[in-house]
């Protein structure tokens, strides 16, 4: 058989499980309200939490960036491409969301994927062990694959199991590794428990904040911020292109850790810098974070939380328990739950259909974003849609 022919064949596989992924394109600038496909939506699909990817104010200081900077960088960070830009990011990261450690620093990276795969490989390797949360982010699992390390999967947070295999584990170094919020149930981890098994155990509590930063704790530092947590064995990752509205992702530490990231992060080192217009423009959104509008729209998207939390019980399918901006709401089968999907788009809402191997099979299931820029009548909206799919469905 050819070589096309056999991805040909494999691509009619996904077809037929209904697992084949198709993008699709919007015309308008990520918000709650956008044209797709040239239609217009209601989006419940963008980490957008606090619906900033298209304030004005950040245009204006990407466009302010790029007149500053210029349109590239034009080399890796060990290699001329390290601005200012990015020097005063991680200042105001450092700042913004290091209360957790003494010392802090933190490094930029362009995206999530590269920070969890750089500090995962610079932290771990052969003769160490990670003890990974069973429903971490692809990313997490493909650092710790990279990394060498003798990887032990705990399901999700079982804090028994995972003691039990601390206590096992003669590895030196360990490190526990976990989402802060998971991205496709919206729970988040048992935080002050895992550290305490950190710091027990002589272990690295690496956390992976992409779902947190921006929208949990005080002016939205973090989930670490509201967990109250404060240790050296802590190392936190996030993103800046959900909640902070930019693009780019970021770890803070220690700053001896830090600076071993810089000596040994592949992912980081052999990588052009981005844009420095695109740093210029986050720092501005640290700015709107964590101040009194910032306030303004968690409170808003709180109050759409727990609307959501409540409309969801009246379904026949299923939600996870998520007090957080991620609302799943369980469908079932693959065919169902793009049915589901398939309708709610004809009512002209974008709401996502996730399959595995993304979820475990038979847990497909609609991933409900919420922005602070939806209203209760974009709620409204979504409640009647899902009661009529409910309806036809029983008629059917």
């Amino acid at each position: 058989m050819h070589l096309l022919d056999t991805l040909e064949h494999n691509l009619q596989v996904l077809d037929a499980q209904g697992l084949r992924r198709r993008r699709r394109v919007a015309q308008t600038p990520c918000a709650a309200h956008m044209t797709v496909d040239g239609r217009e939506v209601t989006g419940f699909a963008s980490n957008d939490y606090l619906g900033l990817a298209a304030h004005p104010l950040l245009a204006q200081a990407l466009s302010e960036g790029v007149r500053r900077y210029g349109a590239g960088s034009g080399g890796s960070h060990l290699l001329g491409g390290h601005s200012q830009a990015h020097a005063q990011l991680e200042d105001d990261l450092a700042s913004f969301a290091g209360g957790f450690v003494d010392a802090p620093r933190a490094l930029y990276f362009s995206t999530g994927y590269m920070a969890n795969l750089a500090t995962l490989t610079a932290l771990a390797g052969r003769g160490a062990a990670i003890f990974s949360d069973a429903l971490n982010h692809a990313s997490l699992i493909d650092g710790a694959r990279l990394s060498r390390a003798d990887v032990q999967i705990y399901p999700h947070a079982d804090l028994t199991a995972l003691g039990a295999l601390l206590e096992a584990s003669s590895a030196t170094p360990k490190l526990i590794v976990s989402d802060t919020v998971f991205s496709m149930d919206g729970d988040v981890a048992p935080l002050a428990a895992l550290l305490g098994l950190a710091e027990k155990h002589g272990a690295w509590l690496v956390l992976d904040d992409a779902h947190g930063f921006g929208v949990l704790g005080p002016q939205g530092r973090g989930a670490l911020a509201q967990a109250a947590l404060r240790s050296p064995h802590l190392v936190l990752i996030g993103t800046l292109g959900k909640a902070a509205g930019v693009s780019g992702a970021f770890v803070i530490a220690h700053q001896t850790v830090i600076e071993w990231l810089v000596q040994r992060a592949r992912t980081y080192i052999f990588t052009t810098a981005s844009v420095p217009a695109v740093t210029h423009a986050v720092s501005a959104s640290l700015r709107l974070i964590g101040g009194a509008e910032g306030d303004q729209r968690r409170a808003h998207l709180q109050t759409l939380i727990e609307r959501t939390r409540a409309m969801l019980r009246t379904t026949p399918w299923q939600p996870v328990d998520s007090h957080t901006a991620v609302q799943p709401l369980i469908i079932g089968s693959n065919e169902a739950t793009l049915e589901v999907a398939g309708a709610l788009d004809q009512a002209g809402l974008w709401v996502p259909a996730i399959r595995p191997p993304t979820v475990p099979v038979g847990t497909s299931r609609l991933r409900i974003s919420l922005s602070a820029g939806h209203s209760h009548e974009d709620l409204d909206r979504l409640e009647a849609a899902l009661g009529h799919v409910s309806l036809s469905r029983r008629a059917a």
